[in-house]
C-alpha cells in the first residue's frame, strides 16, 4: 500500500468517526428548557441545590365543542400551542396551515396534542371555532381550539411568553406573535418557532421527535 492509499484510508476512517460521533450526539440531543428558573436547596442532609423551572399553570378554557378544557387534558402529553383569531388577515392563515402539517404528521401518535388560543374573546365563540376547525380539516380532539375571558387568554399568553394585545390599529384589531410553542409533559417550555417560516416549522417537527425520544 503506497502513501497516497494510506492517507486516503486514514481520511475515510476519520470521516466515519466524525459521522459516528455526530450520530450519537444527535440521538442524545435534548431540547433546552425556557423561562425563569429558581434554585431551591434540597431538604436532604447535603448541600445540593435543585432547580425549579417555569411551568404553565392550571387553566380552564371553553373549547370548540363548548366543553371546559383544563390542563388535565394535556397531562403526560407533549403539546404545541399558539395564539390566533379566526378572521385574522395577516399571519394566522399561514401559521395555522403550518401547524396543520404537525397535526397530520402525528395523527397516529396520541402523545402529541395541539392547542390554539383565540385572542378574539368578542367574536370567536365555540361555534365559530368549531366551524374554523372543520374548514381547517381537524376532525378529532387532538387539536383543541379555545376561547376565554380577555384576562385569562392574555394572561396565559404571558406564561407561554408569547406577545398578544388588543390593538385597533393592528390588522383585524389584534396584535400577536406567530410562535408555535412546544410544551413538555412536565409543563415546561421546550421551544418556540416562527409559524410563518418554513425552515422554523421544519425545525419544530424535528424537535418534537427529539422530545418524544426524551420521554419514551
Amino acid at each position: 500500500m503506497n502513501n497516497n492509499q494510506t492517507l486516503r484510508l486514514n481520511s475515510i476512517f476519520c470521516i466515519l468517526i466524525v459521522l459516528l460521533i455526530t450520530s450519537c450526539d444527535s440521538s442524545q440531543r435534548k431540547l433546552p428548557i425556557y423561562g425563569e428558573r429558581t434554585p431551591v436547596e434540597s431538604t436532604g442532609d447535603g448541600n445540593q441545590t435543585d432547580t425549579v423551572y417555569h411551568t404553565i399553570p392550571d387553566f380552564t378554557f371553553l373549547n370548540q365543542d363548548s366543553i371546559a378544557l383544563t390542563q388535565a387534558f394535556f397531562d403526560g402529553k407533549i403539546y404545541v400551542t399558539n395564539f390566533f383569531f379566526t378572521h385574522c388577515p395577516s399571519i394566522c392563515p399561514t401559521m395555522q396551515r403550518n401547524l396543520l402539517k404537525a397535526y397530520e404528521k402525528y395523527q397516529d401518535n396520541d402523545k402529541v396534542l395541539f392547542l390554539s388560543h383565540s385572542i378574539d374573546f368578542k367574536y370567536d365563540h365555540p361555534s365559530v371555532l368549531k366551524d374554523y376547525a372543520n374548514k381547517l380539516g381537524v376532525n378529532d380532539d387532538r387539536w383543541q381550539f379555545v376561547t376565554g375571558t380577555k384576562a385569562d387568554i392574555y394572561g396565559i399568553s404571558e406564561d407561554y411568553m408569547v406577545y398578544t394585545k388588543e390593538d385597533p390599529n393592528a390588522p383585524g384589531g389584534y396584535d400577536h406573535q406567530g410562535y408555535l410553542v412546544i410544551i413538555d409533559p412536565d409543563r415546561r417550555i421546550r421551544g418556540a418557532y416562527d409559524g410563518t417560516n418554513d425552515e422554523q416549522v421544519a425545525k419544530l417537527l424535528e424537535d418534537i421527535d427529539v422530545l418524544i425520544e426524551e420521554y419514551q
